[in-house]
């Protein structure tokens, strides 16, 4: 295994180029930078630093067991003796004599013109099958060392597609529950099917919900506005009241439908639907592509929704209702987005971030509420963060 010195780790102190120290661990933390629930500017305070005693302390920030797991999956070598002149383990760095030179180079006292085979040799042995990937998309250089996560408790191997591994699967329903609520992070697309033309109905981007939905909002409004007895007074009214019904249906969907968990059967079919609707972002929540609700699994659930809201109430409020529903769905899940991805404001997101990754890496079963804690409190499943 590679050994790395206290003052190389100190290098990587950036966005571009984060490690740390842990129990005379070193890690490389950049990919999860960004997606750390508790704000990039944590991490980056003790970015090429032993953080040993800061990731146990309370009064900084909260780690879960989850926490721990997903720092595994960052572990790229041991932390060396400095002050050992003789020592026959390399330590290895990133050249940083040139933006265009990638070449590792090996830092050893005894020899500092070690030939390109010798060092090919070092790499290969003592890494194994770990990748290095030293240019990111832009051409910036970066030093990343990746684990393949093929073994993943005996659950699923993400280096390969999810639904054949699901449909073929002989877990028991309480094995799946365990292993679907123990959060994983890669740094790679995982895809779900093996065909690529069907696996782009998989993922949506965070985008698409706002340019696709808008349109019909708008589309709701006008024929609650141009009805037989519509207004637009009446349209607001009803668009109101439509968003505030969203609120309830946020709440009850996320606990009773994608949280079916103790009533789920303990059948591999079963385990596959919940996987699918839902589990994969447990399982997986900093994935970007598969956080929002895609266009198809949208309209699936507010067809029912639709046709009783035209049952209720007045071609009108009905019209105007099914716009305010959908608006606040729009708003429910580029909010779930910001609080996953974004570098939120401190005003309400920042507790509401810290509240909703509760729910993902403490504690399952309480904190459904998502753009707001309303329901939660009148339900009694607030969490505690």
């Amino acid at each position: 295994m590679a050994t790395f010195s206290a003052s190389q780790v100190m290098e990587h102190q950036s966005t571009d180029s984060c490690w740390v120290i842990y129990k005379n661990k070193v890690y490389n933390v950049t990919d999860f930078v960004i997606d750390h629930p508790g704000g990039r500017d944590i991490i980056l305070e003790y970015a090429g630093t032993d953080i040993t005693d800061v990731l146990g302390d309370e009064s900084v920030h909260t780690h879960s067991d989850a926490a721990y797991e997903l720092l595994d999956e960052y572990y790229i070598g041991e932390l060396g003796n400095e002050c050992s002149s003789n020592t026959s383990t390399p330590a290895l760095s990133v050249n940083g004599s040139s933006d265009l030179d990638d070449d590792l180079t090996a830092s050893t006292s005894s020899s500092s013109t070690s030939s390109s085979s010798t060092l090919s040799s070092t790499i290969n042995n003592s890494f194994n099958n770990q990748v290095f990937s030293l240019k990111d998309k832009q051409g910036m250089k970066k030093s990343i060392v990746e684990k393949p996560v093929a073994k993943d408790n005996g659950f699923l191997d993400l280096r390969q597609p999810l639904f054949p591994q699901l449909w073929n699967a002989t877990w028991s329903k309480d094995f799946y529950l365990e292993q679907v609520h123990r959060p994983r992070f890669v740094p790679y697309y995982v895809p779900y099917f093996s065909q690529p033309w069907l696996d782009v109905l998989s993922h949506t981007p965070w985008y698409i919900v706002p340019i696709i939905w808008i349109p019909f909002v708008c589309y709701q409004l006008w024929c609650s506005v141009n009805s037989y007895n519509g207004s637009p007074m009446g349209a607001l009214e009803g668009f109101a009241g439509g968003v505030f019904f969203w609120t309830l249906l946020e709440y009850g969907l996320h606990r009773f439908i994608f949280h079916f968990d103790d009533w789920l059967p303990d059948h591999p079919i079963a385990l596959l639907l919940h996987f699918t609707l839902h589990g994969i972002h447990h399982h997986m929540p900093m994935d970007r592509l598969r956080l929002v609700m895609p266009p198809a699994l949208a309209a699936l659930i507010g067809f029912p929704i639709i046709r009783s809201m035209h049952i209720l109430f007045n071609t009108p409020m009905a019209h105007a209702m099914v716009a305010g529903a959908y608006f606040g769905y729009i708003c429910y899940d580029c909010i779930h987005y910001y609080l996953h991805h974004a570098h939120v404001i401190r005003i309400h997101f920042g507790e509401m971030k810290r509240y909703h990754l509760a729910h993902h890496y403490k504690d399952f079963e309480g904190g459904y509420g998502i753009t707001s804690k309303l329901w939660d409190i009148v339900f009694g499943t607030t969490l505690k963060t």
